[in-house]
């Protein structure tokens, strides 16, 4: 079968479809996932479908003069397939690991950041960038009055659920970017009638938990995904220490924590030094393991496509591992994760995972350790990643295997 790059050739005699695959032939995975979410969306609403485990992950499109254009403008590659072509896919499909599954609409995307300009970069707006997938942006105020409800997915920025702004006092207290931080913050809070920025983050994270409750998708990455389950089992109780913001530490807190809240994490310990970077132990990072360095990698795990379509379509990659990369939170401690969060990507033989997933009563949540993929330890202030410089990103892919999740007409398998 011919390999066509979308402009090369004119549209093949009795093809109906156009298979974008998602191997080593494809010359833009990252773009492959925009073009099949632009068919999604509306007006357009193309049925399309996504071929678990076939040729690493690719995608069905259907053959119209519009979706080859769409392919040419963005460099994408695909295949026709006729009828006969496909009954060949078919047959590798039926008697493999593999499952045809279809995808349905565009999901209406929007991601939690800061209205103020933070010293970095955020992975998945990259991603929804370069990809050219629409997206809206919340904070706060959106959150608590109800904006949610608009949305099918969402993501959160690194941002600290808990309070304590990333515990960044001990290092940038005096830099102009985390002031405004604080500034914002607790103006956000005292016109949504809160007493601290702490109570008003835990409410977000409250907020969060129940939009996720009624079917929302929810994926985090580094900060976020630990904190915002911090924040959910300490509801009510102070858990930031005095010289962050100026009222002392509930000396029970640990105590008090209720971990029947959260959504993926139990058992953690709170650390009260306020020069820790960790507000708990559930990250571990390179301070806490000698073992985390440059040029390790974490393994994906393979699932039956049938059986468990839902961490199939988040670990489709065309490489079984992927190289490490670190974060506020880089990886994950494997004995604080609650039983039904499933593993999609660890390092076998340590107690540290990196990337997990789970059912939370009607919706979904996936967590995803470290800060940006394709740079190892993303530096303060450093320029954002150029992903045309990274078309074929393992990392970026599972990112984006997350936005398309929604569109899939399946649903998770409860345990």
């Amino acid at each position: 079968m011919v390999i066509l790059l979308a402009c090369a050739l004119a549209p093949a005699a009795h093809a109906r479809y156009l298979l974008v695959p998602m191997d080593d032939v494809q010359a833009d995975h990252l773009r492959a996932y925009g073009l099949t979410w632009w068919c999604l969306d509306e007006p357009r609403a193309y049925e399309c479908e996504w071929l678990l485990n076939y040729r690493a992950g690719s995608f069905l499109l259907p053959d119209l003069p519009d979706v080859r254009a769409r392919a040419a403008e963005v460099g994408v590659s695909f295949e026709a397939v006729s009828e006969a072509g496909l009954a060949e896919i078919d047959a590798v499909i039926e008697q493999s690991n593999m499952q045809r599954l279809h995808l349905t609409r565009a999901p209406k995307i929007a991601v939690y950041t800061p209205a103020y300009t933070e010293p970095w970069d955020d992975a998945v707006t990259l991603a929804l960038s370069y990809a050219q997938i629409d997206y809206d942006t919340v904070w706060d105020r959106e959150v608590l009055r109800g904006g949610l409800e608009d949305y099918d997915w969402l993501h959160l920025h690194h941002e600290d659920f808990t309070g304590n702004y990333g515990r960044f006092f001990s290092t940038f207290a005096d830099a102009p970017w985390y002031r405004r931080q604080v500034i914002e913050s607790r103006t956000a809070a005292e016109e949504l009638g809160f007493g601290s920025v702490q109570a008003c983050k835990q409410a977000v994270a409250a907020t969060i938990a129940a939009w996720v409750a009624e079917g929302g998708f929810l994926f985090a990455m580094c900060s976020a995904a630990d904190t915002l389950d911090i924040a959910l089992a300490a509801q009510g109780i102070d858990i930031v220490p005095a010289p962050i913001d100026g009222t002392p530490m509930d000396p029970d807190a640990q105590q008090r924590l209720d971990f029947t809240a959260t959504l993926a994490f139990r058992d953690f310990h709170l650390t009260t030094n306020p020069l820790d970077p960790e507000v708990a132990d559930i990250d571990v990072s390179p301070s806490q393991s000698a073992v985390i360095s440059q040029g390790e990698v974490f393994d994906l795990f393979e699932f039956s496509a049938r059986q468990d379509p839902v961490p199939t379509m988040l670990t489709q990659c065309h490489v079984g591992q992927v190289a490490d990369f670190l974060g506020q939170t880089t990886s994950f401690r494997r004995e604080c994760l609650r039983d039904r969060v499933v593993v999609l990507g660890d390092f076998p033989g340590q107690g540290r995972v990196k990337y997990i997933h789970g059912g939370y009563v009607q919706g979904t949540f996936t967590f995803l350790g470290g800060h940006d993929p394709e740079d190892y330890a993303h530096i303060i202030g450093e320029d954002a990643t150029d992903l045309s410089l990274h078309r074929h990103s393992p990392g970026y892919r599972l990112i984006l295997n997350n936005i398309l999740f929604p569109a899939a007409k399946t649903q998770e398998r409860k345990t």
